[in-house]
């Protein structure tokens, strides 16, 4: 097994880095600038080119290149604009969707957002355009013939964390460290029983190994 994480630059993503060393798990880390890569690469990490607001072709050879049979995704456009937001966090999630489906990458993990499949909390969220991308882009994930699992963590925060989450109903919210949410899909990564399913989720009483099954 290898992981490709798009997105490795991020907060989640990084720290993702960290549990697949610690668990001795095989990846290339997704960066989308030269600088990303040159300073993963003198820390010794494998990296793969990709930018998401290329052609299909284009992020065809990358994802290929790569040599992964999983892919996380965990990139996004981090505030950059309604167009941003549309070009990676939608369209770009889509294509490596449609990627992963050409070329026999069965497995793919998102990581979503909490309310995105409720439009009620769309507006007061402060983030419209990217609830909207989010919502779009797992209802394509979910039709697609990918062994798929999608992530709904609460509020993210930098906190250290404490290996324990609970669920959370169709209108609850939560917060959750980072670091919580990276050992979240590194289990899920390495179970397969979580195929084809949901998880929404803040911190709680309930060991990390126990809920992700």
């Amino acid at each position: 097994m290898k992981v490709l994480i798009i997105g490795a630059h991020g907060k989640v993503g990084h720290l993702l880095i960290g549990e697949l060393q610690s668990r001795n798990i095989d990846f290339v880390a997704g960066l989308r600038s030269q600088e990303q890569i040159k300073a993963y690469n003198e820390n010794n990490i494998e990296t793969q080119f990709i930018d998401l607001t290329a052609s299909l072709d284009d992020i065809k050879d990358s994802i290929e290149a790569s040599g992964a049979d999983v892919i996380v995704f965990s990139a996004g456009a981090g505030g950059a604009g309604y167009d941003k937001t549309i070009e990676i966090d939608l369209d770009g999630a889509i294509k490596t969707m449609m990627v992963a489906e050409t070329i026999g990458i069965k497995r793919y993990i998102m990581v979503s957002s909490l309310f995105s499949d409720n439009r009620s909390k769309w507006e007061a969220s402060g983030i419209r355009p990217y609830m909207i991308a989010k919502h779009y882009a797992d209802d394509h994930l979910r039709g697609s013939g990918l062994d798929y699992t999608i992530i709904h963590p609460g509020g993210l925060s930098d906190e250290d964390g404490t290996g324990k989450v609970k669920l959370l109903g169709p209108n609850e919210q939560g917060m959750i460290p980072r670091v919580d949410v990276a050992k979240a899909l590194a289990l899920i990564i390495q179970n397969p029983n979580t195929i084809g399913k949901e998880y929404t989720f803040a911190s709680g009483d309930q060991p990390e190994e126990d809920f992700f099954n």
